[in-house]
Formats: structure tokens, sequence, C-alpha cells
């Protein structure tokens, strides 16, 4: 028998997140909070398939992202131009959320204190300003 979930924990389907250094548009503004939405197979089928990928397999990344992507401070669309933009690190943070997202289905990771050696879990698309 498969227990069901009670109703208001739903299928989770979109994380925001805050970018470590954020994006800079053409007028100097500065976008730092956004959301991702889970990958679907088209998704992960279709950018497989792009000859950019064909020509230069790290290209997956960027069409990752930019179908994934649904918000990014205000932009009116986040595209391949906005997501080759972005600083390496904000880059790094984004593969790295949306593969949490993907396979762990969270964004918290398990930490522990330096200090004392207390766990905890912490949320790393967090909405605390980031540093780098």
């Amino acid at each position: 028998m498969t227990a069901l979930a009670p109703p208001d924990q739903g299928l989770r389907t979109e994380y925001p997140f805050v970018l470590p250094r954020g994006f800079v548009d053409e007028q100097g503004t500065l976008h730092r909070e956004g959301v991702m939405r889970l990958a679907t197979a088209r998704d992960e089928i279709t950018t497989q398939t792009d000859p950019r990928v064909r020509q230069n397999p790290a290209y997956l990344t960027v069409l990752l992202l930019e179908r994934t992507l649904v918000r990014l401070g205000a932009l009116p669309i986040v595209d391949t131009l906005v997501v080759e933009c972005l600083f390496a690190s904000d880059l790094a943070f984004l593969q790295d959320l949306y593969r949490r997202i993907n396979q762990s289905g969270h964004t918290e990771v398990d930490v522990s204190c330096p200090a004392c050696g207390h766990g905890y879990a912490v949320d790393i698309a967090g909405d605390a300003p980031g540093e780098a």
C-alpha cells in the first residue's frame, strides 16, 4: 500500500533563488532574485539535439538554464544571451541549483558547525544577499 502525502505538501515545481553576484543588464540594473522550475524530459531531450550542443557540448548548460529559468529580476525574458553573460560564479551557482532540484528534489544541504559539530540544513537558494 502506498502512503499518500498530505494535501498541503504538493509537488514543488518552482524554486526561488538569489544569485551570488547578479546579472547586470544594458541599463546597469542588477538582477539577482529569480525562479527556476523543474526540468522536463522535453527540456533534456531537446537541448541534447540542438546543433550548438553538437558543436560545443558545454553549451548544454546554457540551453538547460535558458529553458528552466522562469524569472530573473525584472527581465522580461531569460534567453541564451542572458545566461551567456552571467558571471562565472552565478553560472556555477545555477548549475548546482539545477542539479540539486532535478536530482535531489530540494535546495537544502546538510552542514555542520566547525566549532561544535552540530549539524543542520541550509537552503542554498536562500533569500539573503550572497557574498563572493
